[in-house]
């Protein structure tokens, strides 16, 4: 697993031994970061939240194309403590925190706090209900900015609805097993 692209292009990530993390593919990442290039002129002002982060990639990504800021949401400690390394080695500590906590209990956090994401991704494990449960409080929370997009990655086994209220989809690509579907709020 690596950096596609951006500062940090080629360098290659800690990632975790065993099979509960299911990094996204370099096809599927380089797949998303091309129609996110086509949604955004100027990432330098882009907070990203990076839910389910796992190993982080797809946040650092970010970072590494000139994201302004990423913060990664994950319950597992070892997950956390590989993006901790991985963010020090590649030197965006400085621009990044760690959400060490359950996506539905993180998000509230961060309302509460005022912090608003211009992209939020998401990438839950599959088949357990999250990417719903995920997209529908997004869907009434102040997180997302206005102009905000929510990916969400997901298996092309998930029926996963095309709305959420406001949050509406407006792209939806599939790779092999792998459905990106991009989301934004509907004026």
């Amino acid at each position: 697993m690596r950096i596609i692209s951006g500062s940090a292009k080629g360098r290659k990530l800690v990632a975790p031994k065993g099979m509960r993390v299911r990094p996204t593919a370099d096809r599927v990442k380089e797949a998303l970061f091309n129609i996110i290039a086509n949604l955004y002129n100027d990432l330098s002002e882009v907070w990203t939240l990076d839910i389910f982060a796992g190993t982080g990639s797809v946040g650092m990504e970010m970072l590494s194309r000139g994201g302004a800021y990423t913060v990664f949401i994950d319950n597992h400690r070892q997950s956390a403590a590989m993006i901790a390394k991985n963010l020090e080695m590649l030197g965006f500590a400085p621009r990044s925190r760690i959400v060490i906590e359950e996506a539905l209990v993180a998000l509230p956090l961060l309302e509460k706090k005022g912090e608003r994401f211009g992209l939020v991704f998401l990438d839950p494990p599959y088949d357990k209900g999250l990417t719903e449960k995920v997209l529908d409080y997004l869907s009434h929370s102040s997180i997302l900015t206005d102009d905000g997009i929510v990916v969400a990655e997901f298996s092309a086994k998930e029926d996963i609805p095309a709305g959420f209220g406001p949050l509406q989809q407006f792209d939806r690509r599939v790779y092999g097993d792998t459905v990106l579907a991009f989301f934004n709020q509907s004026p």
